[in-house]
């Protein structure tokens, strides 16, 4: 069949793929334990539910403006001022089907064919798929260990080329939980501007940071601020991954197209979950505390017991909810009776015999490492240590 050379050259996500086995494995009566999905195992507050429900009642369940009710809009404008000290005006927010649709949207209007966005890697796994689709070019600024997987100014600026139109700003990290100092950020601001590029800040995760302190990379004056597209949303702080509500803020001409472009591809996002993102972004912000301290303990004991496994070893992440092991003095040797050459290889084998599904580092072009995500009970995570423990004997 002669289809989209494009769409077959998108690469299926490994982060769901593995989510996807997991559950199958678990549907067929398997004692399996999943450390591969991106989302909290808490419940979405109640007084978000209600606000919900509220709005079904009251018969909110039509179409909406494209990109969101000016009522959501203004809490989105209240909270970037409150948690982030940036004015917006609710015709510089877009919001979108998730925090994934706004990065879709942004490059989408940013990108030309054959435009460059440089990618911080380790990185989350859809960036790359995000910018091929929209006729970019992804190009990967490799980071390690040694420097906590931060890219330092001086290797940025080498990345520039005359192509490169963008910079994804990821700040808490998926899959590495690093965070950005507010003094990177300034040196990163001031390189961006000085080339005339767009930075792409993904901070889905600032709310969920245990050391250090969350700062926006459109903070950093008006300059910048022009040049930065805001992504952000509600489903890891507020535990509302199946609800679909992320947003951007950037400059009124980069949201108008991003606006016309939402409103060919997908309407409007849902009323009923705008209606419960409002209660979330203005009502109470205790669940978020809770669920804050609650991640900070699991990842106090997932770093200690993963550096306990002899050859294993992880770096302490700032924020989210992963880490990422290092299992490069497995690779080469037996596990269990086969040779373990490459991440897949690893995971693939710890699924099969250890039954605990992990995500391996290639699809964030992270080879050497797997990642684990936390965000499950603190009873699995001990039980999936203990597996690994053995699988690695």
């Amino acid at each position: 069949m002669n289809l989209s050379k494009k769409a077959i050259q998108t690469n299926p996500s490994p982060t769901l793929s593995i989510d996807a086995k997991f559950k199958e494995m678990i549907a067929s009566g398997i004692d399996v334990i999943g450390f591969g999905a991106g989302e909290p195992d808490f419940d979405t507050p109640e007084h978000i539910k209600d606000a919900a429900i509220a709005a079904i009642k009251a018969g909110q369940t039509k179409y909406t403006p494209a990109s969101g009710t000016n009522e959501l809009k203004k809490a989105i404008c209240e909270k970037l001022q409150k948690d982030n000290c940036l004015s917006y005006n609710i015709s510089d927010i877009v919001v979108s089907n998730g925090a994934k649709h706004s990065l879709a949207n942004a490059f989408s209007a940013i990108l030309n064919p054959g435009d460059e966005v440089i990618i911080p890697a380790p990185f989350w796994v859809s960036y790359p798929e995000l910018v091929k689709l929209a006729d970019g070019v992804p190009v990967a600024l490799h980071t390690d260990e040694s420097t906590n997987f931060k890219f330092s100014p001086q290797q940025l600026a080498a990345a520039i080329t005359p192509k490169t139109k963008a910079l994804i700003v990821n700040s808490p990290s998926n899959p590495t939980g690093m965070v950005y100092s507010k003094a990177e950020l300034a040196e990163i601001a001031k390189i961006v501007v000085d080339n005339d590029l767009f930075a792409v800040s993904d901070e889905i995760y600032e709310k969920l940071i245990y050391e250090g302190e969350h700062y926006s990379i459109a903070s950093f004056g008006e300059d910048i601020k022009a040049k930065t597209i805001v992504v952000n949303g509600v489903s890891k702080s507020y535990a509302m991954t199946g609800w679909r509500i992320g947003y951007t803020a950037s400059n009124p001409q980069i949201a108008k197209v991003m606006a016309n472009i939402q409103s060919h591809l997908a309407s409007n996002p849902s009323s009923i979950s705008q209606a419960a993102a409002v209660a979330a972004l203005s009502g109470s912000q205790n669940s978020v505390s809770s669920m804050r301290d609650e991640f900070a303990l699991r990842r106090d004991y997932i770093v200690k017991a993963i550096n306990a496994i002899p050859g294993a070893s992880c770096l302490t992440p700032q924020g989210a909810f992963y880490v990422m092991m290092n299992i490069k003095s497995f690779l080469g040797g037996q596990i269990k009776g086969k040779v373990i050459n490459n991440s897949d290889e690893f995971c693939a084998h710890a699924l099969e015999v250890a039954k605990v599904a992990l995500v391996p580092g290639s699809g964030f072009e992270a080879e050497g490492y797997v990642r684990w995500s936390y965000a499950t009970d603190l009873g699995k995570i001990k039980e999936g240590i203990k597996r690994i423990t053995n699988f690695l004997s």
